[in-house]
């Protein structure tokens, strides 16, 4: 174990990894992969140069990137869920479907609505985005809406739901860090997140009005639709597998599981109503993807997709985001941050502030939002602890920040996860993801004012303040 490094070194390594990344990014266009590596070996040398050992380094890499392999499974088993559900004629009939029923006025709002319903009852926004989502980015192009709106309206409802629903990791994970009781968080954060979503359907609402009959070629529809039906089998019974794997979640089947289950439903009905080779579905297209070849460019771009190496790139940017994530964690790097910025917390509006701060920066350096409200959460908890504030409220900001931002970080799992799967980059759906940029500025303003920032009483901040003192003794005799 090393000394602990000084706040100008974290500072340069923070400049290099923005240097890089703003260098590839914007300058040459490039893959981030190589900068968050340079970035990597330039934190680890940093560290090296206060006493930190390569081997310790290593460790808290490969630990890092151990967190981050249930996402990696996930990733790969939804790009086969993927590539078999349009093989199995799935997505096309979601997409047909929808296009009967959606009109191009009320599909942002309708889309949020429909992605926050079903985030709701998963208390999953990648499964979400997953199933429902690339539908709906299919049934928005065929409207006429661009794939960015689109996306951001998947991405503003899916989010919405995975921050509300008991059944969500991170809604899990947020209050056991703050030290607060599941369901008074949600509570609690209902005064945040509700208005962030009115705000949101307005905006959607009113976006959705330039799109209510001005320039909608309905032309495009009917081919899209008649394309779906000379190419695939279009039938109701295709809408069960989505259903059902909504249903595994809700009933808490575990998501590898459940989404392993879903391909085989897709090869299935590729084989039952498609006409498929068996054979080549589970050896090529789950692997490789469904290559489209209906003769309509607009179809095929829309439907070639998926497949296990559909991922590859995406889980090289999560392995190289890790890499970085894993020094800087590793070696108390971020730990050194958040206590600088919280010698400017003075108040209670400018310690919220400081608390989504802290969130942003871990998404954006450590590329995790599991990192994002554990290390912000263990902490600022004393001091909210300190000015009397109720836990719920620091398990509330850490998911109006931590949570949200997440998605719109495009080296971040969950950036990196919604601009694949959903075929957007990140950069182009950021603009749009209206939930997740609002959300933090409500969370401040609550903190600015004091509204619902609720204060203990008396007997609690007693109560609080033995178990700390618990806490700390047991810590002492643990390490002793």
């Amino acid at each position: 174990m090393g000394k602990r490094i000084p706040m100008w070194q974290i500072l340069l390594v923070m400049l290099v990894l923005m240097a890089t990344l703003i260098f590839t990014i914007i300058v040459t266009e490039g893959y981030v992969h190589i900068a968050l590596i340079i970035s990597a070996a330039f934190a680890a040398v940093i560290a090296y140069l206060n006493g930190f050992k390569w081997s310790y380094l290593e460790k808290g890499i490969i630990n890092n990137i151990g967190r981050s392999m249930q996402a990696i499974l996930i990733l790969l088993c939804i790009g086969m869920l993927i590539g078999t559900w349009i093989a199995g004629g799935i997505v096309p009939a979601l997409i047909y479907y929808g296009l009967m029923i959606m009109s191009p006025g009320i599909f942002l709002v309708a889309t949020c609505l429909i992605c926050s319903i079903v985030s709701l009852a998963t208390g999953s926004s990648w499964t979400t985005a997953g199933t429902v989502g690339i539908a709906l980015i299919g049934i928005g192009t065929g409207l006429g809406i661009s794939m960015p709106m689109a996306a951001g309206a998947i991405i503003s409802g899916a989010y919405f739901g995975d921050k509300m629903s008991p059944l969500s990791d991170t809604t899990n994970l947020a209050p056991a860090m703050a030290g607060s009781q599941l369901f008074d968080h949600v509570r609690h954060m209902i005064l945040t997140t509700g208005p962030s979503l009115v705000i949101t359907l307005i905006i959607f609402g009113v976006l959705g009005l330039g799109h209510g009959g001005e320039n909608v070629d309905m032309s495009q529809v009917d081919m899209l639709m008649s394309t779906m039906r000379e190419n695939f089998t279009i039938t109701p019974i295709l809408i069960i597998p989505p259903l059902l794997v909504i249903a595994m979640v809700v009933f808490k089947v575990p998501a590898l599981p459940g989404l392993f289950v879903g391909v085989l439903l897709g090869v299935l009905c590729a084989v039952a109503f498609q006409g498929a080779n068996f054979g080549e579905l589970v050896t090529i297209t789950a692997y490789d993807g469904y290559v489209s070849e209906t003769g309509n460019q607009f179809v095929d771009d829309l439907l070639t997709r998926g497949g296990f190496s559909y991922m590859y790139y995406t889980v090289g940017l999560i392995l190289c985001a890790m890499c970085i994530g894993g020094v800087l964690d590793s070696t108390n790097m971020l730990k050194i941050i958040c206590e600088h910025l919280l010698k400017f917390a003075k108040g209670t509006g400018s310690l919220v502030g400081i608390t989504i701060i802290t969130c942003i920066v871990v998404n954006i350096a450590a590329s995790d939002q599991y990192l994002s409200i554990v290390l912000p959460g263990r902490m600022y908890k004393e001091a909210y602890e300190d000015r009397r504030l109720k836990n719920k409220n620091l398990s509330r900001v850490l998911e109006d920040s931590g949570t949200l931002t997440s998605p719109l970080v495009p080296w971040n799992t969950c950036g990196t996860y919604q601009s694949t799967t959903l075929g957007v980059p990140t950069l182009e759906y950021l603009p749009y993801c209206f939930l997740n940029i609002i959300n933090p500025f409500v969370s401040l303003f609550y903190g600015i004012t004091g509204i619902t920032m609720e204060k203990m009483t008396d007997e609690e901040y007693e109560a609080c303040m033995r178990q700390r003192k618990l806490d700390a003794e047991l810590a002492e005799r643990t390490m002793s």
